[in-house]
């Protein structure tokens, strides 16, 4: 049970908020409960489990992008913590006119 956040393939590293997400809430995954230490809008992720540092996010069973930092099980995954592996303009590290 995944309480408000979805498993979209039994391949994803993370999994996709379907309810708003506030810190301090508790919700459990594979079976552990992690305490959210930020909000969480809905179609963002969250680890399933920990993604090392340049390790490839999976979402809908393909690589999405990749950790620039390490980031632990339960965490928010989006922009401040991975990049685009394709798209340059989809990653706050990107120069302008890439």
């Amino acid at each position: 049970m995944y309480s408000k956040f979805v498993l979209v393939n039994k391949a994803d590293n993370v999994l996709i908020c379907c309810q708003p997400v506030k810190p301090g809430e508790v919700v459990v995954i594979e079976n552990l409960e992690y305490t959210m230490t930020t909000s969480i809008d809905v179609g963002h992720k969250i680890a399933r489990t920990a993604i090392s540092k340049q390790q490839k996010v999976i979402r809908y069973g393909v690589p999405i992008g990749s950790a620039i930092i390490d980031i632990k099980a339960g965490e928010h995954v989006h922009m401040h913590n991975m990049k685009s592996d394709y798209i340059p303009s989809h990653t706050r590290h990107a120069k302008a006119g890439e």
